[in-house]
């Protein structure tokens, strides 16, 4: 440091400022520091940094180890907030979101020095282990439910499916019929519970949800089924790998999509508007989920207290996948 002080004509302190409160130094006077950083390849000392301010500006992300768009784009959105800010990110993968593997995953991270951590739980299983928490640590939860005493960054599942499902009932359809996610899914439950108020709300029928995995394989198995029913005309896939199956299934069993029926999914998944037909899905803001969970940690790690619940509105992207049913 101080070598990069002697090069820049500035004292060490003025470079400490730099690299921990730049907005306190004059830009042309951070740039003569940057300048002399670059030029020295210097690179701050993340350990003395611990001792002399208490925070390691490192924070840690427990995450369930799953390559499902949604989980991973939810990882990949807390990673972009926290570099937009100058935070590093370390990761904690778990197989399984128990109790003893979230404490074993916090404390992995926590002998890492990091500032707090962020827990995504899809799971239902894991508000045990959520609940176990250590209270003297700067923690927010991801995707979890309502009733736990920790801040939490959310998209609401449930309007997003509201949303598609009033949408697929304006165009005409009698009923939409569901291919759920797995049952201990929050996000699974929350789509159903969505799909059943918007349908109720109408006073239309019901029908029992299909069950899936979030595989295109399970939507494809649940559309055979479908397909064979001809009173069938529009349905709701709770992702879009699962409505992919599904439009597979209803293509070989020589239903039109979407002439006969209409299908709609859940994500908004890169590949949605290459589908054959384009997807009509819901698209969740990653990005602005990852800003508020980044958003809360920062207010705990400051001290603030209670457990507040940001929650983000999904977008419905209408695609060629669906269309009003007087026009077949």
């Amino acid at each position: 440091m101080e070598d990069v002080a002697l090069l820049a004509g500035v004292s060490a302190m003025t470079v400490s400022r730099v690299l921990n409160s730049p907005d306190k130094v004059r830009p042309e006077t951070r740039a003569r520091v940057l300048a002399a950083m670059r030029e020295l390849d210097y690179r701050p000392n993340s350990a003395a940094r611990v001792l002399v301010t208490g925070r390691s500006q490192v924070l840690g992300v427990v995450s369930f180890d799953t390559t499902l768009y949604g989980p991973a784009s939810t990882l990949y959105g807390i990673e972009r907030a926290a570099r937009g800010a100058e935070h590093m990110v370390s990761i904690a993968s778990v197989s399984s979101l128990t109790r003893r593997s979230i404490q074993d995953a916090v404390e992995r991270l926590r002998s890492q020095s990091v500032d707090g951590i962020v827990v995504i739980a899809p799971h239902r299983s894991a508000a045990d282990g959520l609940r176990g928490l250590p209270p003297d640590f700067p923690a927010v939860v991801v995707g979890a439910g309502d009733d736990l005493p920790v801040p939490a960054a959310a998209v609401d599942h449930r309007a997003g499916a509201e949303r598609v499902t009033r949408h697929l009932l304006s165009l005409g359809h009698e009923t939409v019929r569901h291919v759920a996610g797995p049952i201990d899914w929050i996000d699974a439950s929350e789509r159903v519970a969505g799909w059943r108020a918007a349908l109720e709300a109408e006073g239309r029928p019901v029908p029992e949800p299909l069950p899936g995995d979030w595989s295109a394989r399970s939507g494809y198995e649940q559309g055979r089924l479908l397909a064979a029913d001809p009173e069938v005309t529009a349905v709701f896939a709770a992702n879009d790998p699962m409505a992919l199956g599904l439009l597979r299934a209803l293509r070989e069993a020589g239903r039109r999509v979407p002439e006969e029926v209409s299908v709609a999914g859940f994500d908004d998944v890169p590949e949605a508007p290459y589908f054959a037909p384009p997807l009509t899905s819901v698209r969740q803001p990653f990005g602005e989920v990852g800003r508020h969970a980044f958003q809360l940690l920062m207010e705990r790690i400051a001290g603030a207290e209670g457990a507040p619940r940001r929650t983000v509105e999904p977008e419905l992207v209408v695609r060629e996948s669906t269309a009003v049913m007087n026009a077949r």
